[in-house]
């Protein structure tokens, strides 16, 4: 019988979105990747910068994060492009790249999204909750996506950055699914039809992400998953939905898990704008730790899902978007 170790072990595993402390000078958690490794994980993306954090911001926590990684090379590979994934497996590491989230990172200089892919960057946000130059976030009052926005969509592609409408308005996203001429992700988003809340994400915007080629990765958080609630079974029950919706090859993962917790809870005093009361952010949020994924494997064992379901799931459906969108640095 098929056992989730047996799956974690002999398949591409992939979470799309880790938060690290984002302190330049700060490298003091970055030893909690090999978390990840010990669950069977193969590719880890961490965000460098979301919200309002500038471009200097950007650049510090890469230039911190990547200075680590080097330094720990024999158990690390720096994506530059497809392959290092499958070269980081083959030799028993872990691949790495870099997401931003939201486009105040590039300010008004479209110059910088080769920069910064040059740098390991390969997704970025349109919005962060709130609106920029680009367009709409969703928890503000979306106009839609900007003619500067069509303008950065165009030079992602070009570049081979993949386009993500998580935290971003409906209307902004719905004008990205139908604009870009690359797959696009929401990649760490969960069904409102299952929780009501503004940062869950429509049918209509899985389907027209899916309609791209893209992929919906589920993130962990209690307060979107429901009630602070982190359990395996609620986050099941969200996988569930979105395969049933939109079929096994449309499904990942973005679990969102935060190793520095007390980093959070400053982030949500001090940014009220963004994470305004009365929406759970003050609850002391629960968040899926790595460590939770083999009994989440397990219990979609129990309800049916193949392997060759899971195998998508955990990696396979990010590595076609990737393989789709990136180019060789």
């Amino acid at each position: 019988m098929t056992t989730a170790v047996d799956v974690l072990r002999t398949n591409l595993v992939w979470d799309n979105h880790v938060c690290m402390p984002l302190k330049p000078h700060d490298q003091t958690f970055l030893p909690e990747l090999a978390r990840w490794k010990r669950v069977g994980a193969d590719v880890v993306f961490l965000n460098v910068g979301f919200g309002d954090s500038g471009i200097e911001e950007h650049i510090r926590t890469i230039a911190n994060f990547r200075h680590w990684l080097q330094l720990h090379s024999d158990q690390y590979v720096l994506i530059n492009a497809v392959e290092d994934i499958d070269r980081a497996r083959t030799t028993g590491r872990m691949a790495i790249g870099f997401d931003i989230e939201g486009a105040n990172a590039i300010a008004d200089q479209m110059s910088l999204i080769q920069l910064y892919y040059d740098l390991g960057v390969r997704w970025m946000l349109i919005a962060y909750n709130r609106n920029n130059r680009v367009g709409g976030g969703c928890q503000d009052d979306d106009n839609g996506l900007t003619a500067f926005g069509r303008d950065v969509i165009d030079e992602m592609a070009r570049v081979g950055m993949i386009v993500c409408c998580s935290h971003t308005g409906f209307k902004t996203t719905m004008d990205v699914m139908e604009y870009s001429s690359k797959p696009v992700i929401l990649s760490h988003s969960n069904p409102r039809a299952v929780h009501e809340h503004p940062r869950n994400v429509t049918d209509a915007a899985m389907r027209a992400c899916a309609n791209t080629g893209g992929v919906v990765g589920l993130n962990g958080i209690g307060i979107f998953l429901g009630n602070n609630d982190n359990s395996t079974d609620t986050f099941v029950r969200h996988v569930d939905y979105v395969v049933e919706l939109l079929g096994p090859a449309h499904v990942a993962l973005g679990i969102d898990y935060a190793v520095d917790q007390h980093e959070v809870e400053d982030n949500i005093a001090k940014m009220r704008a963004t994470f305004p009361a009365g929406l759970g952010y003050e609850e002391g949020v629960r968040i899926i730790p790595p460590e939770q994924l083999p009994d989440i494997v397990e219990r979609l064992l129990q309800l049916g899902y193949t392997e060759e379901n899971l195998r998508g799931l955990l990696g396979a459906n990010l590595l076609r978007v990737a393989k789709a969108v990136w180019k060789s640095a």
